[in-house]
């Protein structure tokens, strides 16, 4: 059975989206960050990255939550567009914009937002311009087609989703009255019996809830770790 290495942060609940929407059977393994699950020498041999989520298929071991979503979808055939090269270049490009983009910049608003131990503006101001245009492009795209890619239902919404839900503790409690679009695409799917088992999996577990410096540490290992 297939193991999902996770925990309730937006990245592996985009990929336990995926996995409720196409009925597969897996096996969750919780990996609690703030403990440090995420450096021991089994689940590293797994994620080099020591990030989360990650699979172990069977054998097949995939890292990364858009490497993982793609490898799934590819290997059940499920949400992905009609196969024409158009659309293929669609999800990828897109797949790749989510990937490179909106993951990477709003997860570092939220650390300057919330968890910097200084408050540095440059920063802040930076990360949190980025994470706005990002959703901007996204609710451009959504203008006038119901997916990102067309009128069907893909991976490619789902990455988007893992994120964009949590639109609100990026940056602020209004975001969506400027992003109808992008808004329209998040309740529809949170609308979802799938988003609704992705988004409670993490309940089922245990998961450490205080910011203490042991867990400041296990995150940030930047604070304490000089680079050669």
């Amino acid at each position: 059975m297939l193991k999902f290495y996770f925990n309730g942060s937006p990245n592996p609940t985009k990929v336990a989206l995926f996995l409720e929407e196409a009925g597969l059977p897996y096996e969750p393994i919780a990996i609690d960050p703030r403990i440090g699950d995420q450096f021991k020498p089994d689940y590293v041999a797994i994620n080099p990255n020591a990030k989360v989520p990650a699979i172990d298929d069977d054998g097949v071991k995939v890292f990364d939550s858009n490497a993982i979503l793609l490898y799934l979808a590819e290997k059940t055939g499920k949400f992905l567009p009609a196969d024409r090269p158009v659309n293929r270049g669609e999800l990828l490009s897109w797949l790749m914009f989510a990937a490179t983009g909106v993951g990477p910049y709003f997860g570092q608003a939220v650390h300057f937002k919330h968890f910097a131990p200084e408050k540095i503006d440059y920063a802040h101001n930076r990360y949190q311009y980025e994470a706005l245009r990002h959703a901007g492009i996204l609710n451009e795209r959504l203008a006038g087609r119901k997916y990102v890619v067309g009128e069907t239902y893909t991976i490619v919404d789902m990455d988007v989703w893992g994120w964009a839900r949590m639109l609100p503790f990026v940056t602020s409690d209004d975001v969506f009255t400027k992003l109808p679009n992008l808004k329209r695409l998040i309740d529809e799917i949170n609308a979802r019996p799938a988003a609704t088992k992705a988004i409670a999996l993490k309940e089922s577990f245990k998961f450490k809830t205080e910011m203490d410096d042991a867990a400041r540490a296990a995150m940030f290992k930047h604070q304490t770790t000089k680079m050669a």
